[in-house]
């Protein structure tokens, strides 16, 4: 029965994990109509990783709600889930730039230091970059209007402009994925044994 479990929520985590990964970074690359976007992002940023804490807890059918308990294993999973969606895309805007990005000399129209600083740009012959650049890929608290940059951008207006510079972030995606699949199987299986005990007494 044990190792059952194991294998089960091994699977159950991969697909979460895998999941949260797999539909962030195929957005960009693929690229996907911003309505498919939007439904990916959803699941990979907010539902797989809610789903990875609460189905293992839902499937505890033999305790009654009110004694039911989480095990810590499966905060990771949760949190780690999030990032992957939200690196995943960033990985996948890269990946996407790499593979059908043009580089060109651009110039800022404005620029937004509200929050994250985000510019909006525009080719220096006249043609709207789409989305604006971000201050992870070269809008620096520097940059001002009338700026000229060299960036890299999408001519599907789907993936995020960067300056040439920006790093994929395999490692951490790496580690984030091994996270969430070693520690939510860890709490998969933490939590059927507290089902079959519970059922047992």
């Amino acid at each position: 029965m044990a190792g059952s479990d194991v294998v089960r929520w091994l699977a159950f985590s991969l697909l979460c994990a895998g999941g949260s990964l797999g539909l962030a970074w195929l957005g960009p690359v693929v690229p996907l109509p911003s309505v498919m976007r939007g439904v990916g992002g959803l699941f990979a940023v907010l539902l797989l990783p809610l789903a990875s804490l609460l189905v293992p807890v839902l499937l505890l059918r033999r305790v009654p709600r009110k004694k039911r308990k989480v095990a810590w294993q499966l905060i990771v999973p949760l949190f780690a889930g999030v990032a992957l969606g939200i690196f995943g895309t960033a990985a996948g805007d890269t990946a996407a730039l790499a593979d059908r990005g043009v580089s060109a000399d651009a110039v800022v129209v404005s620029a937004d230091y509200s929050s994250t600083n985000h510019c909006e740009l525009r080719t220096v012959d006249g043609r709207d970059i789409s989305p604006s650049l971000a201050e992870s890929d070269g809008c620096l608290d520097s940059t001002t209007k009338g700026a000229e940059l060299r960036v890299r951008y999408d001519p599907e207006g789907v993936a995020s402009p960067d300056d040439g510079h920006t790093s994929s972030n395999g490692v951490l995606l790496a580690t984030l994925f091994g996270a969430a699949v070693v520690m939510g199987t860890w709490g998969g299986v933490r939590q059927s044994k507290w089902d079959r005990a519970y059922g047992g007494a």
